[in-house]
């Protein structure tokens, strides 16, 4: 008879103890269910930057994507030299886009780059902002070829397919910024055909008031309004390589109503008097 509370209470005991090791592996599982996507625009490598030419600050922006974490990151500026530098420094994550002047190599690239371990690419391509999106060249009154990079992706952790886009409006061209808009969305469109959680990044060169980015949220979310917590930084992501306010956000990382955003910022991590590109990456932590 004495032996059975002594029964009862290694049960109990046992039943608690599995509950509170399982505790660990639920929040685990949990946070699994988020990733941490990047939109940065990394600045073309040219000797005119001086002391901020891409050589000097290519291991700060590594290491600044490395250090917050990034499973999924567009890339804008990004020429064939330094998309080589961010290949060997991710040597977990693959990554996919083309040069935007001859679509293989020349030019900028709008690349993609996705962890291995996370993400299993089920499709990708490259359209350009132009009136003859399926081959290389200028679209309107743009001063460069613009291009948008998209990739269908399966999350490993949870087994949900979505999409990233990636893209660069044009700097100069009014007309070019807002015809690329509605050609990103008439391509989102047409290429997310089951209607797929969807992720558009890139730096737009407009802010929200003006006609490009009042054409997205037409029909798109802006992460930063959509995130659940506080979002982070301050209020401008483009301004120059010195350490100051940026005084213009038109750096977006933009959703569909299938992405929740968990958190989401503007990262002003710098070195001495300098950041690590004229512009500040965006960063989200999204759930499908």
């Amino acid at each position: 008879m004495r032996l059975l509370p002594l029964f009862l209470f290694l049960i109990t005991a046992c039943t608690f103890g599995f509950l509170a090791m399982d505790e660990p592996m639920e929040k685990k599982k949990a946070e699994n269910q988020t990733f941490v996507v990047m939109s940065y625009n990394i600045r073309m490598n040219t000797e005119a930057d001086g002391v901020n030419a891409w050589p000097l600050r290519k291991d700060k922006v590594a290491g600044l994507l490395q250090f917050h974490e990034a499973d999924l990151f567009g890339v804008q500026e990004a020429l064939p030299e330094q998309v080589a530098d961010l290949v060997t420094a991710f040597p977990d994550f693959d990554h996919v886009g083309v040069g935007r002047d001859d679509g293989v190599s020349k030019g900028e690239h709008m690349c993609i780059f996705f962890r291995k371990s996370r993400f299993e690419k089920l499709a990708d391509g490259t359209f350009w902002l132009s009136e003859t999106p399926e081959k290389p060249g200028m679209g309107w009154d743009a001063a460069c070829n613009r291009t948008c990079t998209w990739i269908r992706l399966k999350d490993k952790e949870t087994g949900k397919e979505f999409m990233h886009f990636n893209t660069h409006l044009d700097h100069r061209g009014t007309v070019a910024r807002r015809e690329g808009s509605k050609l990103i969305l008439k391509k989102i469109a047409e290429i997310n055909t089951k209607g797929l959680p969807m992720i558009l990044t890139g730096d737009f060169n407009a802010v929200k008031t003006d006609e490009p980015i009042r054409i997205i949220m037409a029909v798109l979310l802006d992460s930063r309004e959509k995130c659940t917590t506080k979002p982070y930084g301050h209020e401008g992501t483009s301004g120059g390589f010195d350490v100051k306010l940026m005084p213009r956000i038109i750096d977006y990382i933009f959703i569909n109503n299938q992405v929740n955003i968990v958190r989401h910022g503007f990262l002003s991590d710098c070195w001495g008097l300098y950041f690590p590109s004229d512009h500040l990456p965006v960063l989200a932590e999204v759930n499908l």
